[in-house]
């Protein structure tokens, strides 16, 4: 999905990887303050943002660390969703 490698949680889409970056599904009440942290960017397939989903450049996934926050942030979105 979205050109790259999709991981899903309970039938939800949690996270992604498109080429180098790393897509996070954060929320909408999460998105504006994951977009003020550095190497992020809106993901956005062309129609505008899409509300609750953050790109992360290598630069914010540099580490382990950097990366299991990430990954742990939209893990905890995606399994707050009702399973599809």
């Amino acid at each position: 999905m979205f050109g790259g490698l999709s991981f899903l949680i309970g039938g939800n889409l949690c996270c992604g990887v498109m080429g180098a970056d790393l897509l996070a599904r954060v929320g909408p009440d999460a998105a504006a303050g994951a977009l003020a942290e550095p190497a992020t960017r809106p993901f956005d397939m062309g129609r505008g943002p899409s509300k609750g989903w953050v790109v992360v450049a290598p630069d914010g996934i540099a580490t382990d660390e950097d990366l299991s926050g990430w990954v742990g942030r939209a893990l905890a979105y995606a399994a707050s969703l009702p399973p599809k």
